[in-house]
């Protein structure tokens, strides 16, 4: 394993950079490190990034996100939420998934949509909620153990990370006959943003009612999807919300906007709209942990108040 320290970051402007919905006085300072994993069982490399407080300790341990990028993307990307994330205290670990990772734009545009057609394939999609479980094993058994609370994860993702999340959290499929689960119940909730429908299936309740963990949803009245090969509409994603079989769900849908803009690219659904949607989903993910977290649904509740301008629908059931 390679250990590659990457920023130190001590609050103020660099932090702000990052993550412009932290006030200076309330941003916490936080490392970002590099960690190159691979599993042999597999032989599969798990490249990831750490984002971890500087207040984590034996004494105090921080909780974990454990985020899964969308299709061609890196450990490098959402770093807006990764910062955020360890500003306010909680560790971020950003996973890449090699066989669906930003390598795939590289080579002939000729074979592009072939390769994103091979990356949505079903073992690639299950050697991603593999590779959560991995990195799981290796950040809660590793150097860092003692700074991060096991008791306190939980799984986010968006695109195909969103699906990577939800398998992770319960999501059941059935191959030849046989269901696949692969449930890691360490994790205690889900952050769902734009989370297309499961490839090849048409009954997303059979596969999504099993989930039983709280889960968030996040997406946008144009969070459509376009790549070579593929297409999913908006209301895919409001479908994949009613499904969800737990009884503590919670969906924000903003009004307008694009797929893409819940990455880390500028201008992405509107040069105004972005950062503001970045700046409500900081917060909204936020007000859901402490949720998870402590029992405190007071910050969710207060979320479309704050945002409201920018929002199409608001729906939770269970808060308390």
């Amino acid at each position: 394993m390679k250990r590659r320290p990457f920023l130190r970051v001590l609050g103020g402007a660099a932090l702000l950079a990052l993550a412009p919905a932290v006030r200076a006085e309330d941003a916490h300072p936080f490392g970002v490190t590099d960690l190159d994993w691979h599993d042999a069982a597999r032989q599969r490399d798990v490249p990831v990034r750490l984002y971890l407080p500087a207040s984590a300790s034996s004494l105090r341990p921080a909780p974990l996100v454990v985020f899964s990028h969308g299709i061609g993307g890196s450990r490098t990307g959402y770093r807006y939420l990764g910062s955020h994330f360890a500003s306010q205290g909680v560790a971020s670990l950003h996973l890449q998934h090699v066989g669906s990772d930003r390598n795939l734009w590289s080579g002939s545009v000729f074979s592009l949509v072939a390769r994103l057609q091979g990356a949505a394939q079903e073992g690639e999609a299950l050697s991603r909620a593999r590779d959560l479980r991995f990195a799981l094993d290796q950040v809660l058994g590793g150097e860092f153990a003692a700074r991060l609370d096991a008791s306190r994860v939980v799984a986010a993702g968006h695109s195909y990370g969103a699906n990577t999340s939800l398998l992770a959290v319960g999501a059941r499929v059935e191959r030849q006959g046989e269901v696949v689960d692969l449930r890691d119940t360490r994790l205690r909730a889900a952050i769902v943003i734009s989370a297309p429908p499961f490839y090849g299936e048409s009954e997303p309740q059979r596969i999504l009612a099993p989930i039983r963990v709280p889960t968030l949803h996040i997406t946008a009245t144009e969070d459509i999807i376009r790549i070579p090969g593929y297409y999913s509409a908006a209301d895919d994603r409001i479908a994949v919300f009613d499904a969800i079989g737990s009884s503590r769900k919670t969906l924000a849908v903003f009004e307008g906007g694009s797929h893409s803009m819940f990455t880390d690219r500028r201008g992405t659904g509107g040069a105004a709209l972005n950062p503001q949607v970045k700046m409500a989903t900081q917060a909204l993910s936020m007000a859901f942990l402490h949720s998870v977290f402590d029992g405190d649904d007071g910050a969710l509740r207060r979320w479309p108040q704050r945002y409201g301008g920018i929002v199409a629908r608001f729906a939770s059931a269970g808060m308390g």
